[in-house]
C-alpha cells in the first residue's frame, strides 16, 4: 500500500521567536537532542529496513529541524530509498542548502515558511533561488497577518513563477471579506485556510493511508488526535488501519483537514500534498468550499 508518515519526535528547539508561536526560541537540553536524534535515526534505519509499502515521510517537528544534522542526513538517505517515493519536512530554512546537492532530487522536497522580522527579506529570497537552482522541489508559505502581506506580495512577485506560494490564515484571526481578497490574490486556496473546518464524522485519510509516528514509535492517525493504534517498530499498528470518521469538531491545520476527503485539497496537490504543492498553481479568486465551516 502506499503509506503516508507525517514523523514529529521530540525535538522542540527553534531559532526564531515568532510572536504567534508557542515554540519561539525555545532551547532543547542536551539529553533531549540525544533523544531526538536516536529517536530519528531508529526511525530512518526502519524504513531502510525494508517495507511491504511504498513510503511517504513529511518531516513536521515543533522545532527547526533543518539546523541539526541529523534531520539533513535523514532527508538524504530515505531520499535515496527505493521505497521512499517522498521525503519532505517543515522547515524555516534558515540552514544551509548545499547538503541538498547529496539527496535524490526526485524524492526530497521542502515545505518553507517565511517568517518576516525574524529573517532578513533577501537572505530568505536567496536562498529560495538557491533551492531552484538545485532543482529541489519546493513550497513557500507565510502566516496571512496584516503586517505580513507586502512583503508576501514582494515574495510572490520575486519568486519563480512555478513556485507555489501559500498563505496559513493566522490562529484566532477573524479575516473580513476585503482582507480575505487580498490574501487570495496571492493564494488562490486561501478560501480553505480562512476557517476552522467541521470535520467531525467526515471521511479522513488518516488512520488508513496517513500516520502520525512520534519519537517512541506511537502510532496514531494524526497529530490532533491521542488515540493510540499501536506501534510502528513491532507493526501492531497495522491491524488498526482502516477508513475512519474524523472524531474532532473541527479541523483548523492544514496538514489535517488537506486529508479530510470532502476536501478536494489532496487532488489538488495530485502527489504533492506532503510538500504541499499543487500540482497546477491554483488561479486567484474565489472558490467554492464544500464542507461546513465552524464560527
Amino acid at each position: 500500500m502506499d503509506l503516508t508518515v507525517l514523523y514529529r519526535g521530540p525535538l522542540s528547539s527553534c531559532d526564531y521567536d515568532c510572536p504567534y508561536c508557542p515554540f519561539a526560541k525555545r532551547r532543547d537540553s542536551t539529553e533531549r537532542l540525544r533523544a531526538d536524534r536516536a529517536a530519528l535515526e531508529r526511525f530512518t534505519a526502519w524504513a531502510a529496513a525494508g517495507t511491504e509499502d511504498r513510503l511517504s515521510v513529511l518531516f513536521t517537528p515543533w522545532g527547526e529541524g533543518l539546523t541539526r544534522s541529523w534531520y539533513r542526513r535523514a532527508l538524504v538517505e530515505l531520499s535515496r530509498l527505493p521505497q521512499v517515493r517522498r521525503v519532505a519536512i517543515q522547515t524555516n530554512l534558515s540552514c544551509r542548502t548545499d547538503w541538498l546537492a547529496e539527496a535524490d532530487r526526485e524524492s526530497v522536497a521542502l515545505w518553507c515558511t517565511y517568517h518576516p522580522g525574524q529573517t532578513p527579506y533577501d537572505r530568505f529570497l536567496g536562498k529560495c533561488h538557491e533551492l531552484h537552482r538545485l532543482g529541489v522541489r519546493f513550497s513557500v508559505g507565510t502566516v496571512g497577518l496584516p503586517e505580513h502581506l507586502e512583503q508576501a506580495r514582494r515574495l510572490r512577485a520575486e519568486l519563480p513563477e512555478h513556485i507555489y506560494l501559500w498563505v496559513n490564515a493566522a490562529d484566532g484571526h477573524r479575516y473580513t471579506d476585503a482582507e480575505a481578497a487580498e490574501w487570495t490574490e496571492l493564494d488562490g486556496l486561501f478560501p480553505y485556510s480562512r476557517d476552522p473546518h467541521r470535520s467531525a464524522g467526515l471521511p479522513c485519510r488518516t488512520g488508513a493511508s496517513v500516520i502520525s509516528v512520534d519519537g517512541e514509535g506511537t502510532v496514531r492517525r494524526c497529530h490532533f488526535v491521542r488515540e493510540e493504534l499501536g506501534n510502528l517498530y513491532d507493526g501492531s499498528y497495522r491491524a488498526a488501519l482502516g477508513p475512519r470518521a474524523c472524531p474532532r469538531a473541527v479541523c483548523a491545520s492544514h496538514s489535517g483537514f488537506a486529508l479530510v476527503e470532502p476536501l478536494p485539497l489532496y487532488a489538488v496537490s495530485a502527489g504533492g500534498v506532503r510538500e504541499r504543492i499543487p500540482a497546477r498553481r491554483p488561479p486567484a479568486g474565489p472558490v467554492s468550499v464544500t464542507i461546513g465551516r465552524h464560527g
